[in-house]
């Protein structure tokens, strides 16, 4: 913005990240056009050694503006780190595919890959346990979304670099909990499905 000849960078920093904002919002807001209007969420926070996955409910009727999230299970996927890889990614599918038989989730939401990773072989080795996890969700005959650690961050502790305690203090106090989800991987998967049910919400409005 131009004032009487002054250049105020504060207001125009202040206007880019505004539009930056809104555009971010509007891109994700497209992603979730056409996305299955769930009532079941399962999160799934993909791990070689530990998946941490979360089931929430949403409750309130499809007209009414007051939607509720409940929490209905929680709980985590645990492989043998000194299994082999095959015999790890088969522990992790079988494990899914029985939570996925038991609850019936409308739709699967699993974290996000990033760009790039300090630790390559670390995302590697998260990519093969995703790979599994997606597997087990389609042959579940479940819709399959993702998002990325820092939006999920950012719904739902309203900081896209929020600690491992921020995320589980924000689990609990959206889900109402008696005490914050442990361990870190059950909180995840849970902000995971939170941030489906708000983005939702939110889609659901625009329409």
């Amino acid at each position: 913005m131009i004032r009487t000849q002054t250049w105020d960078v504060s207001a125009q920093t202040a206007a880019m990240r505004a539009r930056s904002r809104g555009g971010s919002l509007a891109r994700r807001m497209q992603k979730m056009q056409g996305a299955t209007v769930a009532r079941r969420v399962l999160g799934i926070d993909p791990g070689l050694h530990i998946t941490g996955y979360g089931l929430i409910e949403i409750e309130g009727a499809p007209q009414s503006s007051v939607k509720v999230p409940k929490l209905v299970e929680a709980g985590i996927l645990k492989a043998k780190p000194t299994d082999e890889l095959a015999v790890r990614l088969q522990t992790l599918f079988d494990g899914l595919s029985e939570v996925l038989r038991q609850h019936t989730p409308d739709v699967v939401v699993i974290e996000d890959l990033f760009s790039t990773y300090a630790h390559p072989r670390s995302a590697l080795q998260m990519a093969h346990a995703r790979g599994v996890l997606i597997l087990a969700a389609q042959q579940a005959g479940a819709h399959v979304h993702s998002f990325l650690p820092n939006e999920v961050k950012q719904v739902v502790a309203r900081n896209g670099h929020a600690s491992k305690v921020a995320m589980q203090n924000a689990v609990k106090a959206r889900l109402n909990l008696a005490a914050p989800p442990n361990p870190p991987d059950v909180a995840d998967a849970l902000a995971i499905a939170l941030c489906y049910a708000a983005r939702q919400d939110i889609a659901e409005r625009l329409r």
